[in-house]
């Protein structure tokens, strides 16, 4: 009886240690966002630039720095989107723009997230940070805003909100096992933080941190991103106890910075000798930074891949005369910026460390998407993705380990903030509108595009900074892509697998507005 009781004894434990072992196996993974930050505002990325960011460059050194990565948008919604579904964003109805803080959600009730997919894994998940990307806010006597009306906006009807009942249809249900974080951009109300499905303080007060809305009292813009940096501190810290110790863990962290309100704390006010949004950006990599610590400090660092990189590229609200004048460009070498089909606009900084599997101080020349993510988890972990999802998603983890000798991809689609399009197909660009399609000139709505060629095309291994516009040379490969673009669009899916279906119509080339003309 004894021996049988030992033989059960040790299987047991010697099943128990393969669990555990197989569970540190699995990689915790660090996926960091920041908010309207340039290409050329890390320093690893732009030996030109003039803001320090030491610990952004800490990862590209330990790691590998990808010098060829996207969004999906030049504007911020659409992004997250991308980077959570493995799904280009215009395949929903959100065909241009953002949403508001107050818009429902746009991700589906069944659609497939990373955080969901890292749950069935075995993964503990958690969003801390900016979500934008819609909730069903309750209303006060019952019903959610989107009962009440259009909520695209993101401003009417705020104070209709019961801010002490839960939220449905946000992180939390989604893939998230905890959210803590503001509904949309920190210029957008209402300002309330969230933990999982209720405000942490109800909105009685309006404040303004640019729009008027629903506040919490205590709610005050330049406290957020320290606020965010102390949760995902903890976070860490909790998910390395030893209650925990083997199981494995997913923070997506999407920063509200350097967007606007572009507020700087106290101590790192006048940093950078250069502007406040200079200052913010070194605000982020002490973010980083900190985050970076709390791995080491609690044991993580050597089995976590962490990923930093940034929702679009800088706005102009950073006052770039300010920032050229100091000799920096937040674009770097790349035309345009936030907003714009332009580089500028979707090309970003994308840095990955992964000890004992990423070779330190390595570049990457592969042409990846922040919407790759998906695919590449499961590649990690030699898992299968539903045919229903992830139908944009390519794995980058033979670029990761460096054992692509062929490219991962050889096709790229981004959007402008008004959906133009634009297709990559290797080193060529196609941009199916005559100008930005954003912000910078020529800007859809005060440029008279008569005359003008339709489309841009771009040889981007001669012309990084999109000068000089080839599609009137080469007919052929316009149309070739553009084809292309259209069994892209048509099809549901970039990825090979069975057709699927866009939510909308979508249009692929979009009107072009012209400016209105002047009354006598």
């Amino acid at each position: 009886m004894k021996s049988l009781l030992f033989l059960f004894l040790t299987s047991l434990f010697l099943g128990l240690l393969n669990v555990s072992l197989f569970a540190t196996e699995k990689p915790n993974i660090v996926f960091i966002l920041a908010d309207d930050q340039g290409f050329g505002d890390v320093t690893a990325l732009n030996p030109e630039g003039k803001i320090p960011t030491p610990h952004i460059d800490r990862i590209a050194r330990e790691g590998m720095a990808f010098l060829d990565a996207h969004t999906s948008s030049s504007v911020c919604t659409p992004t997250r989107y991308s980077v959570l579904t493995g799904r280009y964003h215009w395949r929903t109805h959100l065909q241009k723009g953002v949403l508001g803080g107050f818009s429902p959600p746009l991700i589906a009730e069944d659609r497939l997230t990373v955080a969901g997919f890292l749950k069935d894994q075995g993964y503990h998940t958690a969003c801390i940070g900016k979500w934008h990307l819609g909730f069903d806010w309750p209303l006060k006597g019952g019903g959610t805003a989107d009962d009440e009306g259009d909520f695209s906006g993101g401003f009417k009807g705020g104070w209709n909100v019961d801010y002490t009942a839960p939220i449905q249809n946000g992180p939390v249900d989604v893939g998230f096992d905890h959210f803590w974080g503001i509904s949309a951009s920190l210029d957008m109300p209402p300002y309330v933080y969230i933990d999982d499905r209720v405000p942490t303080e109800p909105a009685t007060v309006e404040k303004a941190f640019h729009r008027k809305g629903p506040s919490a009292e205590s709610f005050e813009a330049v406290n957020v991103l320290p606020d965010f940096t102390r949760e995902a501190v903890r976070y860490i810290g909790e998910r390395a106890a030893p209650a925990k110790n083997g199981t494995p863990f997913f923070l997506y962290f999407p920063l509200n910075a350097p967007h606007t309100p572009i507020v700087p704390s106290k101590e790192w006010l006048g940093k950078s000798g250069i502007n406040l949004y200079a200052d913010f950006t070194m605000q982020v990599d002490w973010t980083v930074g900190e985050v970076l610590k709390a791995l080491e400090e609690n044991g993580l660092a050597e089995n976590t891949l962490i990923v930093f990189t940034t929702d679009n590229g800088c706005s102009p609200q950073a006052k770039f005369p300010e920032l050229e004048a100091a000799g920096h460009d937040p674009s770097y070498i790349y035309r345009g910026h936030k907003a714009d089909i332009y580089e500028g606009g979707h090309r970003v900084p994308f840095v990955v460390r992964w000890p004992g599997k990423i070779e330190p101080g390595t570049t990457s020349d592969q042409l990846v998407g922040q919407l790759d993510l998906l695919a590449t988890c499961a590649d990690i972990l030699d898992a299968e993705i539903p045919e229903t999802a992830g139908e944009d998603s390519v794995s980058f983890l033979p670029a990761l380990l460096g054992e692509a000798t062929e490219p991962i991809r050889d096709h790229l689609i981004s959007q402008s903030i008004n959906g133009s399009f634009a297709i990559r197909d290797g080193r060529w660009k196609l941009a199916l509108c005559p100008g930005s399609g954003g912000w910078s000139e020529p800007r859809p709505g005060r440029f008279d595009p008569t005359g003008m060629p339709e489309f841009q095309l771009y040889d981007l291994s001669t012309d990084p900074g999109e000068t000089n516009n080839l599609a009137e040379a080469n007919p052929e490969r316009v149309e070739r892509m553009k084809a292309r673009l259209a069994e892209l669009i048509e099809r549901g899916r970039s990825t090979p697998g069975p057709d699927l279906e866009n939510d909308v119509e979508i249009v692929m080339v979009k009107p072009v507005p012209v400016p209105k003309k002047k009354k006598n």
